[in-house]
């Protein structure tokens, strides 16, 4: 497993360090390929929170954990985790595939001095891969987001899931005409 950490208001040492690798590392024989693990710590009113991130083969799980204690977040973190991918294991392994989803941060652009009403403040690039919207929803759940953009493997198109207020899923598809 590779890992990448993240620092916020919070500077720990190796030792912290090791010990989330030793338990987020246990999580990766849950896995059948390689996996990428991004771990944030930060430190806020007095409280201490590890957020972990999983990319394994496109799919991404995601859990942040708020405690006293750096070592308990870590804990919780890597216990919420587990029991979340543990919950969608079933239907992950017929889901999972061989592409990868690609991610290349996009650098934010210089402020310039007539800026418009609307500001953009930050901008995401990824590479699109097909999906039915069953699966799309799943990731936009494991994700813990409002919406979810994916190519359609059925027809090809760009499509949309998202969560309704009055509960269920909706669905936008592109239209070409």
């Amino acid at each position: 497993m590779k890992f990448t950490f993240i620092e916020k208001k919070l500077q720990v040492d190796d030792a912290v360090k090791a010990y989330a690798e030793k338990k987020v590392g246990k999580i990766d024989r849950l896995f059948r390929r390689e996996s990428e693990a991004f771990i944030t710590f930060g430190y806020e009113r007095g409280r201490y929170m590890a957020e972990v991130t999983l990319n394994n083969n496109g799919m991404f799980f995601r859990v942040s954990e708020v405690t006293s204690d750096i070592y308990a977040s870590i804990d919780s973190a890597v216990a919420s985790i587990e029991r979340q991918i543990r919950k969608h294991k079933t239907r992950l392994s017929k889901k999972l595939r061989e592409d990868n989803i690609e991610w290349s941060p996009v650098p934010e652009p210089e402020p310039e001095e007539d800026e418009s009403e609307f500001k953009i403040v930050r901008t995401k690039r990824f590479s699109l891969k097909p999906m039915t919207p069953e699966e799309a929803i799943l990731q936009m759940n494991l994700l813990e987001h409002e919406f979810f953009v994916f190519k359609n493997q059925d027809d090809d198109s760009f499509s949309v899931v998202y969560r309704r207020r009055g509960g269920g899923y909706g669905l936008i598809e592109a239209d070409d005409g």
